[in-house]
This record gives structure tokens, C-alpha cells and sequence, in this order.
């Protein structure tokens, strides 16, 4: 078994896909293909390129951190099906 089909075989059964044969071996021959430019990227000198984290500079435009009204205890729990202590009440899922 070729390293391309493990791991298109490896990566179908974590994310619980059935892949056919066929689709395995394009799939296979697909990720070959980008394993061969990575090689190629590779190659690359890239010494002196400073890292960056995005390629245009961003500064996040963000709202002033006021305090508003907002939706009371009352309003908010009105169409919960169960409550207790003015807090929803939801089932265990965790034992």
C-alpha cells in the first residue's frame, strides 16, 4: 500500500467516510499531487521572509464596551420548559 492510499485510508476511517476503491485511488492521486508541490515549496529560500500572520494589516474594529439594559430573568426563562431558581434547568448528559 502506497503512503497516499494510508493515508487517504487513515484519513476516510477518522472521519467515518466509506470511500470506494475508486475514490480512494483518485483521492490518492490527488493528495500525491500536492505532496509533490509541497516538495517543491519546499525548495524555497525563505530565509529572509519574515513571518506573517495575515498579508494585509488588520486592526478589529470593535464597538465601545458599554453597559445597556438588557432581557430580564423573567423575559428570558417565559418559554423555557423547565426552570429551577430562575435558572433553566436542562437534563444531565454528563454521569
Amino acid at each position: 500500500m502506497a503512503s497516499a492510499d494510508f493515508n487517504i485510508d487513515y484519513t476516510a476511517k477518522l472521519a467515518r467516510i466509506a470511500l470506494t476503491e475508486a475514490e480512494q485511488q483518485e483521492y490518492g492521486s490527488q493528495l500525491a499531487e500536492v505532496l509533490q508541490y509541497v516538495e517543491k515549496l519546499n525548495e524555497l529560500n525563505v530565509a529572509d521572509v519574515m513571518p506573517t500572520t495575515h498579508p494585509t494589516p488588520l486592526t478589529n474594529v470593535t464597538r465601545p464596551d458599554v453597559v445597556t439594559p438588557s432581557i430580564s430573568t423573567e423575559a428570558a426563562l417565559m418559554n423555557a420548559p423547565a426552570q429551577v431558581n430562575q435558572l433553566f434547568r436542562v437534563s444531565k448528559i454528563v454521569e
